[in-house]
């Protein structure tokens, strides 16, 4: 029985997707690799693994999982693309997601994905949101769930802006501290004394010495100066840290922006802002 005949038999006999035999599988995703995400990946599995091992009528086939990606975007994400091909390729009936955002929050990726996974004689069914994309209503009510969730993003997007806004305002240093010779307290940068005189010996020799960055190089890895995975210094770093504002003591946050939250494309805002 195809996904279309099942439609009509739920229909007549007012049974539900789970009543029938199918191969199924799940799809997991998180949109950032920090611990207490991926232990929310971790039981968005476990969730869907015993869900799955529970109905008779299902064959779990395998699960797909996404992590530290964005749902804006499909084609960045592996797992998505692949089970996307499988589907294609026939290999399971049915994939059981936790959410409409955890599918898409990209209402026009939602919409095309789920139609083209029909086409495929493939169902996506949204658990949380009790949508089931085999329903002949589905269309609108995805419509509307996915609308909500990529209107969430947008909010989500903004309110990060403003936050990175206001931290640039208040002088607190964004991003990581992995900058030689400093470390970061508090959004300030500190010196780290052992560090810097490293620091300072690089601008001493670029600057009065005339040295090029592989001949400074050398310099250091020949008195035996390592970086802190115990490497000699790259010329990538050592350019990285002649170029590098912060040893200045100037400091810009935000440089660039995302022209639109569901692009990937990026604009450098201008200097005098």
């Amino acid at each position: 029985m195809n996904i279309y005949e099942i439609r009509q038999d739920m229909r007549a006999r007012h049974t539900r997707i789970s009543d029938y035999n199918l191969r199924v599988v799940y799809y997991a995703r998180v949109s950032t690799d920090k611990y207490d995400q991926l232990h929310s990946l971790e039981a968005q599995k476990a969730y869907f693994e015993n869900l799955l091992a529970r109905n008779p009528n299902w064959t779990f086939v395998r699960g797909y999982v996404d992590e530290g990606l964005t749902g804006t975007k499909i084609d960045k994400r592996d797992s998505f693309i692949e089970m996307m091909r499988d589907a294609k390729r026939g290999k399971f009936d049915l994939i059981c997601t936790k959410e409409v955002s955890r599918f898409a929050r990209n209402t026009l990726d939602s919409l095309s994905c789920t139609r083209e996974l029909l086409t495929y004689g493939v169902a996506v069914l949204f658990e949380n949101d009790n949508l089931n994309t085999i329903d002949e209503d589905c269309d609108f009510r995805l419509t509307t769930m996915a609308s909500l969730a990529q209107e969430e993003s947008r909010k989500t997007s903004e309110r990060l802006k403003f936050g990175f806004r206001e931290s640039v305002k208040k002088g607190t240093v964004l991003g990581n501290d992995s900058i030689w010779g400093y470390r970061k307290e508090k959004g300030k940068l500190v010196i780290v004394p052992e560090e810097a005189e490293m620091v300072r010996t690089i601008f001493d020799l670029y600057a009065n010495e005339n040295l090029g960055v592989r001949a400074i190089a050398k310099i250091l890895s020949d008195s035996g100066l390592r970086n802190t995975n115990g490497n000699p210094f790259s010329f990538s770093t050592i350019k990285g840290i002649l170029v590098n504002p912060k040893y200045k003591g100037f400091y810009c946050g935000s440089k660039t922006h995302k022209v639109h939250f569901l692009s990937n494309e990026i604009a450098y805002v201008p200097k005098d802002e």
